[in-house]
Order: C-alpha cells, then sequence, then structure tokens
C-alpha cells in the first residue's frame, strides 16, 4: 500500500524542516490534481514564450530573410545554445534535481544550503571556463560545427559566424547557471518562474533586430548582442526570487562535497543520453552545410515551429515529472511512481498526436503566413515545408522522450539511456546517409523523427522489462479514441486549408486569418469527437487507467 501524499519520510531519525511557506511540504494531497495545475503553468508560460518566439523568427525572416547572413548566424547561436541544452537543461539538470530532492527531503536547512552552494561554486567555475575557451577558439569551433563552408572556401562566412560565436558563446554561462536556478524553484514545485523567463531572449533578439541592427555595418551582428543580452537577463531575473525563497547561492568551490561528486557521476553518461535529440539536430546542421545555401535556415524554421508544441507539451511535461518521480523514488513509492509516469504518458498521447497531424497537415500555411515576405520567397517555403513534415511526423517520440526519460534519472540510473542513446544516434547517422541524397534537407529532418521513435521505444521497453512500468488499464480504448479524432481532424483540415498558391496571393492579415480559422476548426473538431467517444476532462486528472 502506498504512503499517504502527507506522509514524513521513512527515515524517522532525520530532522524535518518545519513549516514554512517558503518551504512546502514534498507531497500534496491529490497528486495528480497538483501535476495537471503544474503542468498548466509550464504550459501557458511556455505558450506564451513560444508565440513570442514566433513573432521574434517573423521580425528576422522579414528583415534578415533565409541567406547567408542568416546561415552563419543560426551557427553562432546554435552551438551555444546545443551545449545549453546539453549541460545545462540536459545532463546537469537530470543530474542535479534528483539528488537536490534527496537533500530536501532529508529536512537539514543547513546540509541543503552547503550542497547549492557548492554546486554554484563549481558549475560557475566550469561554465567560465568552457566559455572562455570558446570565445577564444571560436573560428576553429565553427569549421568543426560547419565543415561545409570549410571545404566551399566560404572565408566570408565563416569570419561572419566566427565574430558572431564570440557574442554568443558567453551565452552558455548566464543561460546555464539560469537553468540551475530554475532546477531549484521546481524542485520547490515554483514552475512559474522558470517557464517564463524564455521570454527575455525573445524580446532582446526582436528588440535588437529592429532598432540595433540599422546602426551597424553588418545588420545581422546585432543579433549576436541580443544573445548575450538575453543571457544576463534571464539571470539576474531570477535572483531575487531564490533570495525571496532564501535559497539564493553563495558560490563555493568544492569538489569534496558528496552531492557534488554524486551529480558529476551522473552527468558523465546523461551529457549524451538525455540531448540525443539535439545531437541529432546539430548533426543535420552539420550536414546541411554542404547543400544549397538556405538548406540550413530552412531547417532552422522548420525546426523552430517543431519546437512550439514540444516546448509546450514535451518539456512541460519533463520539467514537472522529473520532481514528482524523484519525490517518489526517494520514499520508495513503485506504485505511486508507475501511476505518475502512465499519466504523463496518456497526457503526452492525448495532446501529443494531434498536435502532430495538425502541424503536418498546415505545414505549407502557417510557413506561409509566418515567414512570407520579399526576402522569405515561395520556394523557401516550399522547401521549409518540406523539413517541417518530417519533423511533425516525429513529434510524438520527441514528446515521450522527454516523458520516459525522467524515470531512468529520477532513479539515478544514467547508465540504461546512455546504451539507448548510442544505439538511436548510430541510426541516425546511418539513416542521414541514406536520405540525404534523395530528400536533401528534408532528408535529414526525417532521419531525426525515424531515430527518435527507436529511441521512445528503447527508452519504453527498459521500463517495462524491469518492471518500473505497467501500462494502467484502458490504453487501447484511449489509443483508439485518439486516432479516430486525429483521422477526423485531419481530414477537416486537408479538406480547407489545401492549395499553397492560395495562401501565396493572401495579404499577412489574410493568412493570419485563415490560419488561425483553421486551427481553432482544428481543435474544436478533435475535441468534439474525442468527447462524442466517451473522453471526459476527467481523465486529465486522474491517475490509475481509464474507466
Amino acid at each position: 500500500m502506498t504512503e499517504p501524499w502527507d506522509a514524513p519520510a521513512k527515515d524517522s531519525h532525520r530532522r524535518e524542516l518545519p513549516y514554512n511557506p517558503r518551504f512546502p511540504p514534498c507531497f500534496p494531497r491529490n497528486r495528480t490534481l497538483s501535476l495537471f495545475r503544474s503542468l498548466s503553468t509550464v504550459g501557458v508560460f511556455t505558450l506564451s514564450s513560444r508565440i513570442l518566439g514566433f513573432v521574434r523568427d517573423l521580425v528576422l525572416a522579414h528583415v534578415f530573410g533565409a541567406n547567408a547572413m542568416t546561415d552563419a548566424f543560426s551557427v553562432a547561436f546554435k552551438i551555444p545554445n546545443f551545449l545549453r541544452r546539453l549541460f545545462a537543461e540536459g545532463a546537469f539538470a537530470t543530474a542535479f534535481v534528483p539528488v537536490l530532492t534527496e537533500y530536501k527531503t532529508r529536512g537539514d536547512i543547513h546540509e541543503l544550503r552547503d550542497f547549492i552552494d557548492h554546486v554554484a561554486g563549481n558549475l560557475g567555475l566550469a561554465l567560465l571556463v568552457i566559455s572562455a575557451v570558446g570565445v577564444i577558439a571560436a573560428p576553429l569551433v565553427i569549421g568543426l560545427f560547419a565543415f561545409g563552408w570549410v571545404m566551399d572556401e566560404q572565408h566570408a562566412k565563416l569570419e561572419l559566424a566566427a565574430h558572431m560565436l564570440r557574442l554568443t558563446f558567453p551565452y552558455l554561462f548566464f543561460i546555464s547557471l539560469t537553468a540551475f536556478a530554475g532546477g531549484i524553484m521546481n524542485a520547490w514545485n515554483r514552475f512559474a518562474v522558470p517557464a517564463f523567463t524564455p521570454v527575455l531572449l525573445n524580446l532582446s533578439l526582436i528588440g535588437c533586430a529592429l532598432w540595433l541592427s540599422p546602426h551597424m555595418q553588418e545588420p545581422v551582428i546585432a543579433l549576436g548582442w541580443g544573445v548575450l543580452l538575453a543571457g544576463v537577463t534571464q539571470f539576474v531575473f531570477q535572483l531575487p526570487f531564490l533570495s525571496r525563497m532564501e535559497l539564493l547561492p553563495h558560490p563555493r568551490v568544492s569538489f569534496a562535497d558528496p552531492g557534488v561528486r554524486r551529480i558529476l557521476r551522473l552527468m558523465v553518461p546523461a551529457l549524451f543520453a538525455v540531448s540525443v535529440t539535439q545531437i541529432n539536430l546539430l548533426v543535420d546542421t552539420v550536414l546541411a552545410s554542404t547543400l544549397a545555401t538556405g538548406s540550413i535556415s530552412w531547417l532552422y524554421y522548420s525546426d523552430r515551429l517543431m519546437e512550439f508544441p514540444l516546448g509546450v507539451l514535451g518539456v512541460g511535461l519533463g520539467t514537472v515529472l522529473l520532481p514528482q518521480l524523484s519525490r517518489e523514488r526517494a520514499t520508495e513509492s513503485p506504485e505511486a511512481f508507475q501511476r505518475t509516469l502512465d499519466w504523463g504518458l496518456r497526457m503526452g498521447l492525448l495532446f501529443g498526436l494531434p498536435a502532430a497531424v495538425g502541424l503536418a497537415v498546415l505545414a505549407g500555411p502557417m510557413i506561409g503566413t509566418l515567414f512570407l515576405s520579399d526576402v522569405f520567397t515561395p520556394n523557401d517555403v516550399l522547401m521549409a515545408r518540406q523539413s517541417l513534415m518530417a519533423y511533425a511526423a516525429g513529434l510524438l517520440a520527441f514528446i515521450l522522450i522527454k516523458i520516459l526519460a525522467p524515470a531512468y534519472y529520477a532513479r539515478q540510473d544514467t547508465r540504461t539511456p546512455v546504451r539507448i542513446g548510442v544505439i538511436a544516434m548510430l541510426a541516425n547517422m546511418l539513416l542521414n546517409l541514406l536520405l540525404i541524397f534523395p530528400l536533401k534537407h528534408a532528408g535529414l529532418a526525417l532521419a531525426t523523427t525515424l531515430s527518435a521513435y527507436l529511441n521512445a521505444y528503447l527508452l519504453w521497453r527498459g521500463l517495462y522489462r524491469e518492471g518500473s512500468y505497467r501500462p494502467a488499464a484502458g490504453w487501447g480504448r484511449l489509443l483508439v479514441q485518439v486516432l479516430v479524432a486525429c483521422a477526423a481532424m485531419s481530414g477537416v483540415l486537408a479538406w480547407g486549408a489545401d492549395g499553397l498558391e492560395r495562401w501565396f496571393e493572401l495579404g499577412h492579415a489574410g493568412r493570419a486569418a485563415q490560419l488561425g480559422l483553421w486551427i481553432v476548426t482544428g481543435v474544436l473538431t478533435y475535441f468534439g469527437v474525442l468527447w462524442l467517444a466517451g473522453v471526459r476532462p476527467a481523465l486529465f486528472l486522474r491517475s490509475g487507467g481509464m474507466r
């Protein structure tokens, strides 16, 4: 029988924290309702950030278009952004949050604060060294990540990208510390501030594109300054909230701290396993640099659209599930662990599959509405549409990875995802070579999608085989209900939004109105059919299976 949610930790000899509004109890009475509320909080703020991100990409497309300059910025920004996801939101977060949850559960506030101080000191020192190396070796780093430019002797593009990388690479330092602060708040169920913080990046890039770029000799360099400004702003923004929680770190370097050493041990394999998807996307960039000019930008814009639902659903679910699964692991509640994971998977299916279908069917209208301009031509729309449809086919897999991986990291098992990640990475490389020739940039996107499904399946199979997860009752019925609703939605959208030539003829306002109309129509169709099929809102708030 599982422990009640407000029960104390099993180790009764450990001193517990007194009740303090800054340190709420670890276990809410209504666990599933609390999870859904947390997911809603993260989803709303992430949705706001993604919408503003679309505005950002719209501004960038209209100001700079898709050309050699935007290719250079895409690479210069993708490198520190990739490292951010790999170190900060990837390996570090998955190692830090479970260990932090253990310290929190013990109830010793002084030990907890010492641990946070030591992690801040060690992380800050490592980031400072990495950032310095990246700035000094910027030309070499660009050559490694875009070797196609070196082979074609595109020296101007290389020099421009290296110059911007010297501005964007320090972003890694600030945004990683921002993720560290966000991890602390997430462990205390404070999800709103970390979810809102990415808005500041979009505001910074929009402002620099509109107001700084006209005053620069090379306008696109303003985007590099925008990235740097965003990193500083996001980090400083979170400090007052940590201070109010009385958890503002006082950085101290100490590699002897047992918690720090455990994080380091967990991070080594997690560096690769947690970011397989990002590594695959980076491989796409490297290979796309050998294709026609604009290929990197086509992949970038289609990836940005795919990241919209992935950020709201996949990242949101992973963010909420990791602290909860870590608490259930720390209190030895296997039944609760399985119910929480099952709830996450159901949410992923209910919202992820229709998002993937809608994104694929409306790929052309979305790109045409958001990016079509004098500098982003109809041909650019057609090319980006191909890669977006390929990415959309893998959206559900990307979401499932975000849900399944925390189940391993909550138990501090990083070795199994490493083995799975290696298999998926090799499969992606092989598929890249097979698909790049017939399908060009779209083949790279399709290879990433197929390897993501392999990754998700192997993660699920590993949990099932070791008994850590058993599907609750009702999965077959739910799958049929969702598939029927998606089919109905797909048919309605395909009938109503067919024909890109018609979209090209409309003005900006007309395209936006039509796209908004069909998105609303698709959402109403999907949930209407779900309702008729017997799915009720209570399902979202209930764990333990379908009834």
